[in-house]
């Protein structure tokens, strides 16, 4: 009994932390002013700041509630707690136990989610795999990551929109950009950028040989509309092509597909996922502003780690690791967290990885 009273003691005091640093009247208050902006009878006029602001609102909404019944629940414990000792009920003890066990976790969830406090952590993301060396393995596992993080997105109710996928020749993709259309995504999902390896047994090798394959993973912020950057047209060159991959109607029929290359830093942009050139043209650009902001940025931050001295290890960018052959692990690197239930992971069970990444981030 004292034992639980002392976990319930702990979980309340994390609790309370959080409740301070999320500001519950503040977040009341923007949820107000949000319904007020909802409730506009001009609201879709502009597509795109009807979506910001229902976003946000449903966001704020269901983080409030999720706060305020937490702090329900951990305050009933202790009404729980005292009903099973005063009667001697075993069943009770037992029911206020489990109780405390799910607070844990759940207020430790939560815990993560206020560590996400970075200057662009509360952005959409737009994530971009790439294939590098393994060949076809390379490609095909390339496509495995897309899945398994479309899959973690599903999992958690976030709308993706799948920009361009450049398909390899035999199996697989060279690349894929999809945006992440949800409050804190690129807060969230900023920890897996970096290598990804994977070893197993080729399904294209004959001889049945273990094979190992790297694929990179890019996640930058989505720009707000306020931060366009005016890209002057002397500086890009845009060239339309016919859509690639598998078929249906519409596909290979027109040049409704848009490559831009800025000429200055030779970053390239594509998208094919809508039927007009006017529209492929307007997303693409989106995509190479929000990367010219992520390479100002990174240009930035190499100003103040050129300071501070580099002190990266050997293993260089591979941040985690997936082994199907000669046993089940996935292992990340940087935080040592690791589960032998790969096909949960490859399903986008990417939960335990994701809030370690984020905890070991705010050590660094």
């Amino acid at each position: 009994m004292a034992d639980v009273r002392e976990t319930l003691a702990e979980i309340d005091a994390t609790l309370k932390n959080i409740e301070q640093v999320v500001n519950l009247p503040q977040m009341t208050k923007d949820i107000a002013a949000l319904e007020e902006e909802a409730a506009a009878p001009n609201l879709w006029d502009n597509q795109e700041n009807a979506q910001r602001v229902t976003s946000k609102l449903s966001y704020l909404q269901a983080e409030r509630n999720r706060i305020v019944t937490l702090r329900r629940r951990v305050d009933d414990v202790p009404v729980l707690l005292e009903l099973a000792e005063a009667e001697n009920d075993v069943a009770s003890l037992a029911e206020a136990e489990k109780e405390v066990s799910e607070l844990q976790h759940a207020v430790s969830e939560l815990e993560v989610r206020t560590l996400l406090n970075g200057e662009y952590d509360a952005r959409e993301a737009l994530v971009t795999i790439r294939s590098e060396a393994g060949g076809v393995d390379a490609a095909d596992w390339a496509e495995m990551l897309m899945r398994m993080y479309l899959r973690y997105c599903e999992r958690h109710g976030w709308s993706t929109e799948v920009y361009d996928i450049s398909y390899a020749e035999e199996a697989g993709i060279k690349s894929a950009t999809f945006a992440v259309h949800a409050p804190y995504a690129y807060g969230t999902l900023s920890v897996e950028q970096g290598t990804h390896r994977l070893v197993r047994i080729s399904p294209f090798d004959n001889q049945g040989r273990r094979q190992t394959s790297f694929a990179g993973v890019e996640v930058i912020p989505v720009m707000e509309q306020a931060e366009s950057i005016d890209i002057p047209e002397d500086e890009i060159r845009v060239d339309v092509y016919r859509s690639s991959g598998p078929g249906g109607q519409g596909v290979n029929t027109t040049d409704s597909a848009v490559r831009i290359t800025h000429i200055p830093t030779g970053i390239v942009v594509s998208c094919q996922n809508e039927r007009s050139q006017l529209q492929n043209r307007a997303t693409a650009m989106v995509v190479l502003q929000a990367k010219l902001l992520e390479r100002t940025r990174q240009e930035e931050q190499a100003k103040i780690d050129a300071l501070k001295g580099d002190t990266s290890g050997s293993w260089g960018n591979q941040m985690r690791s997936y082994v199907l052959h000669p046993y089940q692990m996935v292992k990340d690197l940087r935080t040592e967290y690791e589960t032998g239930n790969t096909g949960a992971v490859l399903d986008g069970d990417l939960d335990g990885f994701i809030e370690a990444a984020i905890r070991w981030r705010k050590t660094r």
